[in-house]
């Protein structure tokens, strides 16, 4: 069997991972449109709380009044990846004040593709672990894709 064929489907695909100096940016692409949404997963959010406890203490800033519980339950997956990637940064050690985004702009990437930044410095300096966030967003595509069934 081929390389190319023998290799897994996968839901979301990190495409490339830049540094921003503080911040890594990852390009996600979402393979198929029915990967978007987490609403599609009825499991999913119960799954990602089971194994991420720590989650549920997160804070959203995507304009929602309905709390991280409910946000995850009807987001786009990338941003699940995003919640799934910062909690694996803090239970590496990484302080949970570290934030960050996902954002979309399909003229310009593509439609499909994501842009998930997370933090990986301080505001005070005392914490930078470009590498801690990186392990941090691999991790948290295996288990995304994991729980989405690939």
């Amino acid at each position: 069997m081929d390389n190319a064929n023998s290799r897994r489907f996968a839901p979301l695909v990190i495409e490339r991972v830049l540094d921003l100096g503080g911040q890594l940016e990852a390009l996600v692409r979402v393979s198929e449109p029915r990967y978007v949404r987490t609403s599609a997963y009825a499991d999913l959010p119960a799954a990602v709380f089971a194994r991420y406890p720590g989650i549920v203490r997160h804070r959203c800033d995507c304009g929602s009044a309905r709390g991280i519980e409910a946000e995850l339950r009807d987001t786009e997956t990338p941003h699940l990846l995003e919640h799934v990637a910062l909690e694996l940064m803090v239970l590496d050690g990484a302080p949970r004040t570290l934030s960050g985004r996902t954002s979309w702009d399909f003229n310009r990437d593509g439609r499909g593709v994501f842009r998930v930044t997370l933090d990986y410095e301080d505001a005070e300096l005392t914490f930078r672990q470009p590498e801690l966030a990186q392990r941090a967003l691999q991790q948290g595509l295996a288990a995304v894709n994991e729980f989405l069934g690939s």
